[in-house]
């Protein structure tokens, strides 16, 4: 069908495309299976449909702060260390670099951090009862209209930069093939149960979203990375003569295939894939 909304519909289109049932498509059902799986991936990494905001929340445990305040003389759970030994002057010397767990283990669909929220009532200026913000709205406040918008806004404004100045941003370290999300923060400020809340980005799973399969760059993408697949293929067939003589041209069929993959490449550079953010400073 011409809208596919399952994998193997999604194949079927494809060999559609490149002549099937008319011409026999000499690709094993393994590369296919292979082709497919790189097309999602690549379609998840690179094209801004293929991935979606979203929060994920993570409550604090007392085995996360033993391993983020591992070392410098208290326990030792979860510490790496690393030795490298050199040639100076003659004499061998051993460095030791030593590495605390201070990650939380993501899932796999989360490809992208952005940063993560606190909600532990340290920060007096905006959180719970005793704050700044709440005592202006029990004295000041009473109901709309006592306050005019411009006083409020600017000291909204003005304690946001109190926030700002006085509470830093959580420092994090993130990468998607470790699935680990790394907390640069004090520990011993941190209690067991508090929660954060993890601004990310995560993959369409195409077996819970079928209109993936169905994307305008999949299609394409596939078709082309299954005909250059055939020409790589037929390729040793090269020069081979066959009855009729017919010849084949795998090398053709091949080259034909890769400029239309460089060519949706170029596409989802310039039209579906999100801009890298400058930067400022």
């Amino acid at each position: 069908m011409a809208q596919p909304s399952t994998r193997q519909e999604l194949i079927d289109y494809c060999k559609r495309k490149l002549g099937a049932p008319v011409l026999e498509i000499n690709v094993a059902d393994e590369q296919i299976e292979d082709l497919v799986d790189d097309a999602i991936q690549f379609f998840q990494e690179r094209h801004f449909d293929g991935v979606y905001p979203t929060f994920y929340k993570y409550q604090i445990t007392q085995d996360d702060i033993d391993r983020g305040r591992a070392g410098l003389g208290r326990s030792n759970i979860g510490l790496a260390s690393t030795s490298v030994t050199t040639n100076i002057v003659g004499t061998a010397t051993t460095f030791t670099y030593t590495e605390n767990s201070n990650y939380l283990q993501v899932p796999p669909n989360i490809i992208g951090i952005n940063k993560i929220f606190t909600f532990d009532g340290a920060n007096t200026i905006t959180n719970n009862m005793f704050s700044v913000k709440y005592q202006l709205f029990l004295n000041d406040v009473y109901y709309w209209g006592t306050t005019e918008l411009l006083s409020y806004a600017m000291v909204k404004t003005y304690l946001e930069d109190l926030n700002f100045l006085l509470n830093t941003q959580k420092q994090i370290r993130f990468n998607k093939r470790q699935d680990r999300l790394y907390l640069d923060i004090d520990w011993g400020s941190v209690s067991p149960g508090q929660y954060i809340v993890i601004d990310c980005y995560s993959t369409l799973d195409p077996n819970d979203y079928s209109r993936v399969w169905n994307d305008s760059f999949i299609k394409p993408y596939l078709t082309s990375l299954i005909k250059r697949q055939w020409g790589q293929n037929m390729m040793k067939f090269t020069g081979v003569k066959l009855p009729g003589g017919v010849e084949l041209n795998g090398r053709q069929m091949f080259d034909d295939a890769q400029r239309e993959i460089d060519m949706l490449m170029e596409k989802m550079s310039n039209t579906y894939e999100l801009p890298p953010l400058d930067m400022i400073g």
